[in-house]
């Protein structure tokens, strides 16, 4: 028998490992069936009380007039070489000043940034960009397409090929975690990081395993492992899981003068009413286990 203290033989070790493993994918697999289980009942209350609603999907066919504000900049494509990706971005302020590099959370896409584009133009060359899957940049059909290897990737070639190589990095909810991991993996690229709404990966998964409250509230992580299915439930009432993430007491901007109005709510329902414009989002999580 070992020493107190000794170090496990190679043996013991990889059944630890082992163990470790099965424990983990056991908790990611079961609290992905708890959240179907949860989203099935929901399905079937919304039957039972309004059978008609429940299915409606109107796909939007043209867009809002505030997503072609020329206020907020020019549209603008890059194609990746490496990749191939066509990517979408709109940018405002002058080219050759400083670059201020935008990456959007989910379910957004380029227009949360708005207010930025506005606000930097006069000192920056300021890019809000689509990520990958997202909006109007390509979205490879393979979950495999979205492994945040590639998401990384992608950050960089698109920073050379605006022709910078470095820039101020800033990120929300998913694209702070991009942020976090482009800072991580090319420092030398990033003069700036701000992130908002997403702590260090590594601080965040510590966290998430010993503290079961934060584990509830990032449930949709395991949700979204799902073929199919978490697509399905966001169409549900005509988005009505969309809208609500932006108005609700709960997730919704509180602030009075700081609200979405119906144009800019309507302007997220015609990016992600538009057919299989949620399975390239949601993928980003499924590659996250």
């Amino acid at each position: 028998m070992a020493r107190p203290g000794a170090a496990c033989p190679p043996p013991a070790r990889r059944v630890m490992v082992a163990a470790r493993a099965l424990l983990f994918w056991a908790l990611v697999y079961s609290y992905c069936g708890v959240c179907a289980c949860i989203a099935g009942l929901r399905l079937l209350w919304s039957i039972g009380r309004r059978p008609g609603e429940t299915f409606r999907w109107v796909v939007r066919e043209n867009p809002p007039a505030c997503l072609n504000d020329p206020s907020l900049g020019t549209h603008c494509y890059v194609r990746i070489k490496d990749s191939g990706l066509r990517f979408h971005y709109v940018a405002a302020g002058e080219r050759g000043k400083p670059l201020m590099l935008l990456l959007h959370g989910f379910p957004e896409f380029w227009y949360s940034w708005r207010h930025q584009l506005r606000e930097f133009k006069s000192e920056y060359r300021v890019v809000a960009l689509d990520l990958r899957g997202y909006g109007e940049t390509d979205a490879p059909p393979h979950k495999e397409n979205y492994k945040l290897d590639c998401l990384i990737a992608d950050i960089k070639d698109i920073l050379e090929s605006l022709g910078y190589n470095k820039c101020v990095l800033i990120g929300h909810d998913w694209g702070g975690m991009i942020a976090w991991l482009v800072a991580i993996c090319y420092p030398e690229m990033v003069t700036k990081l701000i992130v908002v709404n997403f702590p260090h990966p590594s601080v965040f998964t510590e966290y998430i395993l010993r503290h079961p409250s934060q584990l509830i509230k990032s449930g949709y992580f395991f949700f979204f492992q799902m073929p199919w299915f978490p697509e399905f439930m966001f169409t549900l009432n005509d988005f009505k899981v969309l809208k609500s993430l932006f108005t609700s007491q709960a997730t919704g901007i509180g602030r009075k003068g700081c609200r979405l109005t119906a144009e800019d709510i309507e302007a997220y329902l015609y990016v992600f009413s538009q057919p299989g414009a949620l399975t390239g989002p949601i993928n980003h999580y499924r590659t996250l286990f």
